[in-house]
């Protein structure tokens, strides 16, 4: 198996090896710093295990994609904090942005307030620490709605009917507790985001599916580093 890397050199493998043994093998700095990787120039996880000949590139928190990689799980982290404060939330979507991440989420009539803000951020600092693994999987789309049915997750009920008729598998990724249904990437543990360089920035109402014919939402803006210093200079 021949791995063709950015700088158009070889590295030879006999056997199928995980993306993030891969970067290993380049460099231990370079996985400390990695958030996802390109494989003939799909964006893929680190946890995506390599069996072919193909180009493949390590994605840092320096390089657009590595950055979304970095704030969609850190989005995942803010909503895993929120179920486990208010487990009556409905959650809906939680995207990267160009500055940081949002999720939005239904509280029914009691929105957010800020002393809720400052909980949720401190709850989201604890994840960080415990850091479980993020793992991903896949289901057929009856048992993946029969999965957040049984959660209470309506939204995503929803989000998974669209797939009807496509034959797709679902894909879900999981931290401790929390499972979540995503397309990914993300990174490989919750510990790769620093507690100390998170900041939760404000709260706003937002329509489903940005339709005002549809329910109100708590939309939560965050941003993320991999170190304090770049927070502090955010």
């Amino acid at each position: 198996m021949n791995i063709t890397l950015k700088d158009g050199s070889v590295k030879v493998y006999d056997a199928p090896m995980t993306a993030a043994d891969i970067t290993k093998d380049i460099s231990m700095g370079l996985y400390r710093a990695a958030c996802c990787c390109r494989i003939d120039g799909q964006v893929r996880d680190l946890r995506t295990t390599v069996s072919d000949d193909c180009a493949f590139e390590v994605l840092t928190f320096d390089e657009e994609d590595g950055r979304r990689t970095f704030n969609h799980t850190a989005s995942h982290i803010m909503a895993q904090a929120v179920k486990r404060l208010y487990p009556q939330v409905k959650l809906t979507i939680g995207p990267a942005i160009e500055n940081g991440f949002y999720y939005d989420f239904d509280c029914g009539d009691t929105p957010f307030t800020t002393d809720d803000l400052v909980k949720i951020e401190a709850e989201m600092k604890k994840i960080v620490k415990e850091n479980p693994e993020i793992e991903r999987f896949e289901l057929p789309q009856a048992e993946a709605t029969a999965l957040m049915e049984e959660k209470g997750e309506p939204y995503k009920v929803e989000l998974i009917a669209e797939h009807a008729g496509k034959g797709e598998h679902i894909s879900f990724y999981k931290q401790g507790e929390f499972t979540d249904l995503c397309a990914g990437p993300h990174l490989d543990s919750t510990g790769r985001v620093k507690g100390n360089a998170i900041k939760l920035l404000a709260c706003n109402a937002a329509y489903w599916r940005g339709d005002s014919n549809r329910e109100t939402l708590q939309r939560i803006y965050g941003i993320a580093f991999p170190k304090k210093e770049e927070l502090d200079a955010y």
